[in-house]
């Protein structure tokens, strides 16, 4: 189906950059200084308090606006709903982190109380995440390991495996939280940009891998030791399969169950749950069928079953965090830091957008920040989001977070009065239960043949990220991951695609050559576009691409000129003007007399300056056939036209290599002109005194119509090189076109 096409038409004098700013005159603005932004910040009145304190608490803004009888209803069932989840959920996850699973209960509650008053999102439930807690894990498993003794540190003194255990979890969380709160006060929200959907993809990938792995222990029911640090993944596959024959086949065949009812309900729950009102809570259901069997069947004894054991029943007072341990968890505390807020905000993102509203990436920080630091003090291990409890939390008629918060009292009613109930839960049932859970994450996978076909350089950060996190854990794999996707950028960047472009015919539209059959390109003139900004890393590049494009060295062709030039003075010092005109007519015709030349001796710089043929008595044509078999490269080229369009800021080497590249090109009779140049790299080239006497702010233009416009115009009748070339322009009631005439 053809596509109506309007027309327009434009009359306008054709502008260079000089003429259209005397046409049209310029603001000029004062920036603000350094010291007026901060005095600017600093300044307090009743506005901006008000503001600040919204800002800081958004519970405000939207229980200011909750609708009771709309809302409430659907907040509580959602509650209940997510509630349930989040306590299977934290007692699998606190396995995750080499916990006992009571203080995943914690981690359901605590975090909860304060994002609950701090949050911008309503919708994500704050809790447990699998990669996190795997995360937090690896640290406690190198500071207390179960085969060996724990790290030498003072804290330790009097304390249990588990209370070490939950000293460290809860230390590290708390250092999370403290670079949370300060990258929120510090207004660096931002850093998540970083973390592309890629990277976060194949690093979640890895994580499921890693988690998939660490539960295969309770899965068959083996005494495997936790294993940090690069390679752990192969030595802990290694134990496995070295204890595989001492399978406990009482927890392989429930967790074989459990993951097999679980992922089928899942896929029921998926399908139609445009007709439930909520999910069929199937671990819920699976938890209390399993806890039951076994308290009635007493696996713990005849099967040699490892359950839950006990549970803590209420919540301890308040720790702080060692010290010592902050110093040792340092490195990979940021790296949890980092994931987790960008976990939360990219769940959080997706359900503001779906229902419209804000979030605020600072105040995330802040909010998951003092969430973690109040957590840790209470016991509790990384907090962030989970994308199943939010989406059952979403989809179960959650409008605000008195969702979360009715969840957090459902933690809360286990942990004081029903805990006992699942004191003899088998551990392979959490663990099948997280491994089943591992389905969305591990199904990014199929995004490989899809990345490879649409865009190959994210195939490769996907790889690189996901290997390396696999491979060399998931704190050194996610600075790998940064590290390729960085690269990424320098190498897109340092070495862009350049084009050459043409016109097409009976429009001011040009486009690259190599894509149009039917174009027009003038001869003797080249545009170039560079895709880019041009920096010290690319600028050489830039330099060897438009020597590529126009198809020879100007420096070459320059030195070779003086060369010739100097031969050609030899000559006339040889020679009488007479027999010099009869061996070449085609030079040029000049003085009658000339003048005895001396002897020219030029070194390299002297050879790198425009050729000085005002002293000859005859106008010289480098490209017309020279006396003595003096040869010089061939020049067909008379205008070249950069396209700054796509070039956002210029550096210092960037702008030196720019210089004296133009100035090669204008020392050997080439027109150059720059069009479509940002405003502010016009600016920084006039600051930073990039004109002289050969490069002129005339040879700048706002568009590349004009510049070409321009060009045929001045080389219109152009006999040095054997062709006229005629403008017509005229104007009809539908466009406004040129002809070029060849003749």
């Amino acid at each position: 189906m053809a596509t109506f096409r309007k027309q327009y038409v434009v009359s306008r004098p054709v502008y260079s950059e000089d003429s259209f700013a005397e046409h049209h005159e310029k603001i000029h603005r004062t920036h603000k200084s350094i010291l007026n932004h901060v005095m600017n910040y600093l300044t307090c009145d009743s506005k901006r308090a008000k503001n600040a304190v919204l800002s800081f608490l958004p519970i405000i803004g939207w229980m200011r606006i909750y609708r009771i009888r709309e809302w409430l209803l659907g907040d509580v069932v959602s509650g209940v709903s997510t509630g349930l989840v989040a306590i299977m959920q934290g007692l699998a996850f606190a396995l995750l982190a080499e916990l006992p699973p009571s203080y995943g209960l914690y981690t359901a509650f605590f975090p909860m109380l304060t994002y609950f008053f701090l949050g911008t999102s309503r919708h994500i439930s704050v809790g447990a995440f699998p990669v996190l807690s795997l995360m937090v894990g690896a640290v406690v498993i190198r500071l207390v390991p179960k085969d060996g003794p724990a790290a030498n540190i003072t804290d330790f003194e009097g304390l249990s495996d588990d209370q070490k255990r939950v000293l460290v979890a809860s230390s590290v969380t708390f250092l999370m939280g403290i670079f949370q709160l300060a990258m929120g006060v510090l207004q660096v929200g931002f850093i998540v940009i970083y973390l592309s959907d890629t990277l976060v993809s194949g690093f979640t990938t890895a994580a499921a891998i890693h988690i998939l792995v660490s539960q295969l222990k309770f899965v068959f029911g083996l005494i495997v030791p936790g294993i940090s640090g690069p390679l752990s993944i192969i030595y802990t596959l290694e134990k496995v399969f070295v204890q595989i024959t001492s399978t406990n086949i009482c927890d392989l065949v429930m967790s074989i169950i459990i993951m097999l009812v679980v992922f089928v309900v899942k896929e029921l729950n998926d399908r139609y749950k445009a007709k439930l009102p909520v999910p069929v809570p199937i671990e819920v259901i699976m938890t209390v069928i399993a806890c039951g069997v076994s308290y009635g069947f007493n696996f713990e004894q005849k099967y040699d079953v490892d359950v839950v054991g006990k549970m803590v029943s209420g919540y301890e007072p308040p720790i702080a965090p060692s010290v010592q341990v902050l110093q040792e968890s340092t490195v990979e505390a940021f790296p949890v830091a980092i994931v987790g807020f960008a976990v939360a905000f990219s769940v959080a993102k997706v359900y503001s957008i779906k229902h419209d509203y804000t979030i605020d990436g600072n105040q995330e920080l802040i909010a998951f920040g003092i969430s973690n630091i109040f957590g840790s003090s209470f016991r509790s291990f990384a907090a962030s989001t989970s994308l199943s409890r939010t989406a059952v939390q979403e989809s179960s008629g959650g409008k605000t977070q008195i969702a979360g918060l009715i969840s957090a009292m459902m933690a809360m009613i286990v942990t004081v009065a029903l805990g006992f109930l699942l004191e003899p839960l088998p551990r392979s049932v959490l663990g099948a239960l997280v491994i089943v859970n591992l389905k969305g994450m591990l199904m990014q996978f199929k995004e490989i043949p899809y990345l490879w076909r649409k865009d190959k350089t994210e195939c490769v950060v996907w790889v690189a990220t996901c290997l390396g996190a696999t491979l060399l854990g998931l704190d050194i794999g996610l600075a790998v991951g940064l590290g390729v996707e960085l690269l990424t950028i320098v190498f897109r960047t340092q070495f862009p695609r350049c084009s050459i472009l043409a016109n097409i015919p009976g429009t001011d539209l040009y486009r690259d050559r190599k894509d149009y059959l039917n174009i027009f390109e003038p001869q003797g003139v080249k545009i170039f576009r560079i895709p880019s900004p041009l920096f010290f890393a690319n600028i050489e590049f830039f330099r060897d691409k438009l020597v590529e494009a126009v198809g020879f060295n100007p420096l070459r062709v320059l030195r070779k000129r003086n060369k010739a030039l100097g031969k050609i003075k030899k000559l006339l010092v040889m020679r009488d003007n007479d027999s010099l005109s009869h061996h070449s007519p085609v030079w040029g015709y000049g003085d009658s007399s000339c003048q005895t030349l001396e002897k020219s001796q030029v070194d390299e710089k002297e050879m790198d300056l425009s050729s000085d043929v005002s002293d000859l008595p005859f106008q010289l044509n480098w490209n017309a056939e020279l006396p003595g078999n003096i040869t010089v490269p061939r020049v067909d080229l008379h205008s070249l036209i950069l396209d700054f369009s796509a070039v956002s800021f210029l550096d210092i080497s960037g702008m030196k290599g720019l210089k004296t590249a133009l100035k090669e090109f204008i020392r050997i009779d080439v027109d150059v002109y720059i069009v479509s140049c940002d405003a502010y790299v016009l600016e920084k080239l006039h600051s930073c005194m990039f004109f002289d006497d050969e490069i002129q702010t005339s040879i700048f233009y706002p568009t590349l119509h004009d510049a070409m416009l321009n060009v045929l115009e001045k080389h219109k009748y152009d006999t040095s090189r054997g062709c006229a070339v005629r403008i017509t322009y005229f104007v009809s009631a539908d466009n406004l076109t040129s002809e070029i005439h060849s003749t």
